[in-house]
């Protein structure tokens, strides 16, 4: 029987802990997990664990929270744990090469996109918002490049046109915690890997997202507006403005077989059958879930009433008139 791993962990995000939950349910020994350190949240500022420090907290393992690993002493701190492997999911800071050449069999991460397409921090909004149909997980032996190292596992996922971002990174989560115990497995085992080489020349880098990307467009076409929305949601949500106000759409889809020639940003349907926007193309996006500023998420329907004087037919969206 093969001899169980001796595995730091390193991630923060809710994506990470899948990746650690379904360490636990392994043989494997979690000697040590590191996550970002706890940070300001809300309108308290109080400070919040990471879901990964959560999760360690629960399982009693022993939890580090350095602001940085490039420090000797974090280093040496690290070294003291004689790991086998260091698993690294979304954890947000980078592995200098001290620390990738520590453990025997080196740093491999769980990545939340088909390498070399997106590498970066927001892999699964990009790949919305680029209209990919595919995605998935690769596991990557880690390098000091941007996630440039030699690719060990794959596994695919649809995107549908339905897929937001919130619902697409709860699927890829799971499916990274099954790629990963995969590859662990076969280490465990000593069954020979044939890692892949990255082709530099079809990467693309998936940057990091800004509130202000958030902003709707009108002036773009339904689809991207409609991809947008999907992308956004859960953050940082996109948003625009109706009379100088900040409302935020949570959900949308493009209307079938309707077209406009309205200004694009016109509200031309603000009735029982839906609040109905044109846009750039002339196809028309229809707003199924919105949230007014200090208001919950709601669908449509239950604002119509409520608010006529704000969502009406003519009203231009996206300015402060």
């Amino acid at each position: 029987m093969a001899s169980p791993l001796r595995i730091i962990f390193a991630g923060t995000p809710t994506f990470a802990a899948e990746s650690l939950r379904a360490l636990l349910h392994t043989q494997h020994e979690v000697v040590a997990v590191y996550t970002q350190p706890d940070r300001p949240v809300g309108r308290g500022r109080e400070l919040k664990s990471s879901p990964v420090k959560e999760l360690a907290l629960a399982r009693k393992l022993p939890i580090f929270q350095p602001v940085s690993l490039r420090d000797s002493q974090a280093q040496a701190e690290l070294a003291e744990f004689n790991a086998d492997i260091m698993v690294v999911a979304a954890y947000g800071l980078i592995l200098p090469k001290a620390v990738l050449d520590t453990p025997r069999l080196g740093c491999i991460n769980v990545h939340g996109s088909l390498l070399p397409r997106w590498r970066g921090a927001a892999p699964i909004q990009r790949a919305i918002l680029s209209g990919d149909k595919e995605t998935g997980i690769t596991i990557m032996q880690m390098d000091v490049g941007l996630d440039t190292g030699a690719m060990l596992y794959k596994m695919s996922c649809p995107i549908s046109e339905h897929d937001t971002s919130a619902s697409l990174h709860d699927r890829l989560a799971l499916l990274g915690g099954d790629a990963l115990l995969t590859v662990l497995e076969a280490i465990e085992n000593d069954e020979p890997f044939n890692p892949q080489t990255q082709d530099n020349s079809l990467a693309t880098y998936a940057q990091k997202l800004s509130k202000e990307e958030g902003n709707i467009d009108w002036s773009h076409s339904a689809l991207d507006i409609s991809r947008a929305i999907r992308a956004f949601n859960a953050w940082p949500v996109a948003y625009t403005q109706i009379h100088g106000q900040t409302v935020r759409i949570w959900q949308a889809h493009i209307v079938n077989g309707e077209s406009s020639t309205a200004p694009a940003g016109m509200i031309i349907k603000a009735d029982k059958q839906g609040l109905w926007i044109a846009t750039g193309d002339g196809l028309v996006i229809a707003i199924d879930v919105l949230q007014l500023p200090n208001g919950k998420a709601l669908a449509y329907s239950d604002v119509l009433n409520s608010r006529k004087e704000l969502l009406h037919t003519g009203t231009m969206l996206g300015t402060s008139a």
